[in-house]
């Protein structure tokens, strides 16, 4: 492991509140080098119609402010194992549309949580199925799908590396999968990333399942939960049962400097406004000192439809 010359490429979760190209200012306000949004609404079916409008001012707002790549994160409600018919078949529809969105807007990746149902197998077959009939759905696109790890609670599928790499075996388009993995939730199922040997172990059980050439998102965030808790609570960077040596392993890894790493951590601690603050810490850990050189680029780009 070894310092980084460069700014860190890292940044939030952002809010689109009154238009997707909001997220952009607000990303810039608080320091953001890279994004992450919800490109349709987060707890509902139902999403306004993308207009030629919106996609023109999110492209200008991107260009303005030179935050790049931006990722989408999926809704939430989307459950492509679940053992319900109707559920699977509204959220297939739903992440046919995810991916349709983010060619339109020129993102290369969504991030997805991978699902749940009874049975370990016939969830892994329902999600790899839908999976597959998205990415038939979209021929026009290059967008990646993304699986994020899980904290393993419940029936949910992706609280093991095993898990994703098992979908992504099932997938026909393999050129157009990647892993996200969030530091709170393999903590929370059992992946120890606090010290130096545990952290490499981890790495080294990543690269096995998956392979590092996958992991194209890190989510950042610290857990309030043990290790092995299956909690999937979020806490402010350092500040939580990870500590901050995890976070210094994972900003100085050189093998992901080209890998976006976002925060999804609480955005207020009391009255203060937390997201510049996490954001902070993640440069001092990683041992940016004023005066760097810009950020490293991402390992995979923008779509084919970005400005």
């Amino acid at each position: 492991m070894t310092e980084h010359t460069s700014r860190p490429l890292i940044g939030a979760h952002m809010s689109v509140a009154g238009g997707l190209a909001r997220a952009f200012e607000r990303g810039q306000h608080v320091g953001c080098v890279t994004l992450q949004i919800f490109q349709r609404p987060n707890r509902q079916w139902r999403a306004p119609r993308l207009t030629k409008a919106m996609v023109e001012a999110f492209q200008a707002a991107r260009r303005a402010t030179g935050i790049a790549p931006v990722v989408a994160h999926a809704c939430y409600l989307i459950n492509l194992a679940s053992d319900n018919a109707v559920t699977r078949r509204r959220s297939r529809r739903a992440f046919i549309d995810e991916v349709k969105r983010s060619r339109r807007l020129g993102l290369p990746g969504v991030i997805l949580h991978p699902g749940s149902a009874a049975d370990r197998e016939t969830a892994i077959a329902r999600i790899a199925d839908g999976i597959n009939h998205a990415l038939d759905a979209t021929p026009d696109s290059s967008t990646t799908v993304l699986l994020e790890t899980t904290a393993g609670a419940g029936r949910s599928v992706g609280g093991r590396f095993e898990d994703l790499a098992e979908i992504i075996d099932r997938i026909e388009q393999r050129d157009r999968m990647g892993v996200c993995l969030d530091t709170c939730h393999v903590f929370a199922a059992g992946y120890d990333l606090r010290t130096r040997r545990t952290y490499r172990r981890t790495m080294r059980a990543l690269d096995g399942a998956v392979g590092l050439d996958r992991l194209r998102v890190i989510h950042v965030n610290d857990a309030t939960g043990d290790l092995g808790s299956r909690l999937d609570r979020h806490a402010h960077i350092g500040q939580g049962r990870l500590g901050e040596e995890a976070f210094r392993l994972l900003m100085t890894d050189h093998r992901l400097v080209n890998v976006p790493k976002i925060i999804e951590t609480p955005k207020r601690k009391g009255r203060t406004l937390m997201d510049g603050v996490n954001l902070a810490t993640l440069r001092h850990l990683a041992g940016e000192r004023p005066g760097m050189p810009g950020s490293p680029r991402a390992r995979w780009q923008v779509g084919p439809n970005a400005g």
